[in-house]
């Protein structure tokens, strides 16, 4: 662990800060007395609430090695990710229980990987069959929740943060979405049709967030009832967006802000193994994908999407100028709002992690270099723009 400071403008205040760390702890943060260099910026490392796998990495594969997840996490920060919520989507139960088990004992290997891997998102199988619904996932694998199998999820966990993305439709998943809330876990509802009135009970039950809005839905909706529309209407959820100006459109992207207001809303990736490497074949699980320069992901001879090739740095500058807005204004949404919402201490606070992004800019207010620290210690740095 290391012991420094560094003086820098504060993505937050506009104001000039200094941050000071001892054994990787921050210790202090006060208005810095001495300017800052014009065009460095300071902000908490981003957070992104679901990833299935990044720099060439398939984290829905049996046989990864910590080296895998070490690359994975190496390419991750090297885009402004320093921390994330490894995903994993929907496969035969016992399957998917196994390999969430085996993940989370090579993280206990690795303060590192500790540290980097902040909990776990389970998107699957509980969702809608349905065609257009079910988006990228095997239809033939979904199957209803139960107490059981939300208690072996737990189990298989422990205490470490859960996030759960279920079809409040499926039989009995208001009772498990309950119980699973009970639990310590969170609960988001996505790939599904559900009533606005399953909607409501969902979210009296304890479900509190919506996965991807916009996408896991069939291209062609009908413009006057349509699972869009009843989310956006459903109040108490906290909606992610993927922020690539591909999932969704841009006029889209701006109307769900307008709707939901920016408290509401948290930034996602959704990444596949494609992301921070070169276009070509990947693999999402089962499934094989192209990924091509637009960095759009395909299964061959299909028109759905299937994860994303976004890298999170990019994803924060996409979101500001589809909104019109400042990045250092919605930086808060793919960073300190998603952590809030799992209870994740992530902010340039005293006692919390040293662990943040130096953002340089050019004079064009275009990115000229990110740095990124991880406990006080500078882990890499990265030309982007």
């Amino acid at each position: 662990m290391s012991s420094g400071a560094i003086v820098a403008w504060s993505f937050e205040t506009r104001q000039p800060i200094e941050l000071q760390w001892c054994d990787g702890i921050i210790v202090r943060v006060q208005r810095a007395a001495p300017t800052p260099a014009q065009k460095l910026w300071i902000a908490p490392g981003l957070l992104d609430l679901q990833i299935n796998g990044f720099g060439g990495i398939d984290f829905q594969q049996d046989n990864l090695t910590a080296e895998n997840l070490d690359t994975a996490v190496e390419t991750l920060r090297a885009a402004g990710c320093t921390r994330f919520l490894l995903t994993l989507i929907t496969e035969e139960w016992p399957r998917l229980i196994a390999r969430l088990k085996y993940l989370r004992a090579l993280r206990a290997q690795s303060a590192e990987l500790s540290a980097a891997i902040a909990g776990w998102h389970i998107e699957g199988p509980f969702l809608s069959a349905e065609p257009g619904y079910c988006g990228a996932h095997e239809p033939a694998l979904m199957r209803d929740p139960a107490p059981s199998l939300i208690r072996e999820l737990r189990a298989a966990t422990g205490d470490d943060p859960l996030l759960l993305t279920l079809a409040p439709e499926r039989s009995g998943a208001l009772e498990s979405i309950t119980l699973a809330v009970s639990l310590g876990m969170r609960v988001s509802l996505g790939h599904t049709n559900a009533s606005v009135e399953v909607f409501q009970r969902a979210v009296k039950a304890g479900a509190s967030g919506f996965t991807h809005l916009g996408n896991a839905c069939p291209r062609e909706l009908d413009r006057h009832d349509n699972i869009v529309w009843r989310a956006l209407d459903t109040p108490g959820l906290m909606v992610s967006l993927i922020p690539d100006g591909i999932h969704v459109s841009p006029s889209f992207f701006r109307l769900a802000h307008r709707v939901l207001g920016p408290q509401d809303i948290y930034y996602t990736t959704d990444a596949m193994a494609a992301a921070g490497v070169q276009p070509g074949c990947y693999s999402l699980g089962r499934l094989r994908l192209e990924v091509g320069m637009d960095q759009v992901v395909r299964q061959p001879g299909k028109t759905n999407f299937a994860g994303s090739a976004l890298r999170p740095i990019e994803g924060v500058f996409r979101a500001a100028a589809m909104v019109s807005q400042d990045w250092r204004e919605v930086w808060a949404r793919f960073s300190e709002r998603p952590a809030k919402w799992m209870g994740l201490a992530h902010s340039m606070e005293k006692g919390n992690d040293a662990t943040f992004c130096l953002v340089e800019l050019n004079d064009c207010e275009q990115i000229k270099r990110l740095r990124v620290f991880w406990r006080g210690t500078e882990m890499n740095a990265a030309l982007s723009g």
